[in-house]
């Protein structure tokens, strides 16, 4: 089985919302939680489609900061007091760390409601 099933089958599994794109801010994958959130898939359109000028100023000047070192790669970019999450830009990069692209990260704060360990038999 190739590496990439496993990859795709974590994204797909989160109940997160992950949008991946390219560093042109072309969508290359939305796992289904994203999909359902943001109820349209954009894959393969610009991500600049469905955000206001000023968003799409900060997107671009934080992909700048990406590319401006391989140490640039996690920016806070929003809270959503209401959902308890934070909300994250980090980017992706190729072995030689060449930016290759971004995703968005929803890091939830609120207590799990999965089953604990305990509770499977």
């Amino acid at each position: 089985m190739e590496v990439s099933q496993f990859f795709k089958s974590l994204i797909d599994s989160d109940s997160a919302p992950v949008v991946i794109c390219d560093s042109e801010h072309i969508v290359v994958y939305m796992n289904p939680a994203s999909v359902e959130r943001y109820h349209i898939d954009l894959t393969g359109k610009s991500i600049k489609l469905c955000h206001n000028a000023d968003s799409n100023e900060k997107i671009d000047k934080v992909v700048e900061w990406f590319k401006e070192s391989k140490e640039n790669n996690k920016v806070f970019t929003s809270r959503n007091d209401e959902e308890n999450k934070d909300v994250y830009m980090v980017a992706l990069r190729d072995d030689s760390g060449k930016l290759i692209g971004y995703y968005e990260k929803h890091e939830y704060r609120s207590c799990e409601t999965e089953k604990t360990y305990a509770q499977i038999k």
